[in-house]
């Protein structure tokens, strides 16, 4: 699904994109309702419903996506069909790009996952609250992983089109916006934390224990305000980077910051010297901080725009 997607986005229409996400979370929803609880004829399969639901939903996205991309009038322009062989020197530039992107993809949610590993060595209070509150920043900066798309998508075509400088001021326009909303996001994580906090608290628990969870989820919500323009500022830039190739860059400053920032430190801080839940949080602030500052100090050079992930074709002699 992801890979037809891009058929789309590559080229700057990203509203088929959103209509068939649209679609499979349509069915994704209902589905999850029906099949975790057993409603009507459905079977109660609990968090197996879920994932079951997940999966329909995501064939049908799968589905969907084929249909409006091998259509004969694609196969007439692009050769979505009739282009199905293997290509060497293409499958070869699809690694050199592709590649790097996997590996900064997962070490990235490597880093995170092993973050949530070590807090979860705390305890169950300690856990939960991380969960809640990756779960309210993960809904909150979702429109802005698409600014992220579309600036990649800008930058990558104002390169392909010789005009570097449309890509700067594509990158800029996307970022005051990108700042402006995480900005107010991150005041409402400050200022209406028990707001966002109760959707997620078990009724079922003892008072003690929401209250505890409730305390904790208000100081890491804090946390998440600090790093929320530094977040900006990271996913707004690595979106610019990777449409313009520069990907080695990417991966290696989020594997080594990933390692160095927060894979580490966190376990140092946890199993040898117990410093405990703010301190593994703040490893997550500073790696974020530093993605953000290196990823800016990359753009502001400008060696991207002398960067090409697809050469220019020579000139026929009749255009010389």
């Amino acid at each position: 699904g992801t890979t037809l997607s891009c058929f789309f986005s590559g080229r700057g229409l990203t509203r088929p994109v959103m209509l068939i996400n649209l679609a499979a979370a349509g069915l994704n929803i209902p589905l999850d309702y029906l099949l975790i609880n057993g409603v009507g004829p459905f079977p109660e399969l609990g968090i197996a419903g879920a994932g079951l639901a997940t999966v329909v939903s995501q064939a049908l996205l799968v589905v969907l996506f084929a249909l409006a991309v091998f259509r004969p009038e694609h196969d007439r322009l692009f050769a979505v069909r009739r282009a199905w062989a293997f290509d060497r020197e293409l499958f070869g530039r699809m690694m050199r790009y592709g590649l790097p992107g996997g590996v900064q993809f997962f070490m990235d949610i490597f880093a995170f996952t092993f973050f949530v590993f070590m807090v979860g060595r705390l305890g169950r209070a300690e856990l939960a609250a991380t969960n809640i509150v990756m779960a309210i920043n993960t809904l909150s900066f979702m429109p802005m992983i698409g600014l992220s798309i579309a600036v990649s998508t800008l930058v990558g075509q104002a390169i392909g089109a010789g005009r570097p400088g449309d890509g700067v001021q594509a990158t800029a326009s996307t970022l005051h916006i990108t700042l402006a909303y995480m900005g107010l996001v991150g005041v409402c994580f400050v200022l209406l934390p028990e707001y966002l906090l109760a959707p997620f608290m078990d009724d079922q628990a003892s008072p003690a224990a929401r209250a505890e969870l409730l305390r904790l989820g208000v100081m890491l919500l804090r946390f998440v305000a600090v790093y929320t323009l530094f977040d900006a500022l990271a996913i707004i830039y690595m979106g610019a980077l990777k449409g313009a190739g520069d990907i080695y860059f990417v991966m290696w400053t989020l594997g080594l910051a990933a390692l160095g920032i927060l894979i580490i430190p966190s376990w140092v801080g946890q199993e040898v010297l117990s410093l405990g839940l703010p301190f593994l949080w703040g490893c997550v602030v500073l790696y974020v901080a530093v993605l953000g500052l290196a990823f800016r100090w990359r753009f502001k050079r400008g060696a991207w725009q002398k960067m090409r992930v697809i050469e220019s074709a020579p000139a026929a002699p009749e255009e010389l």
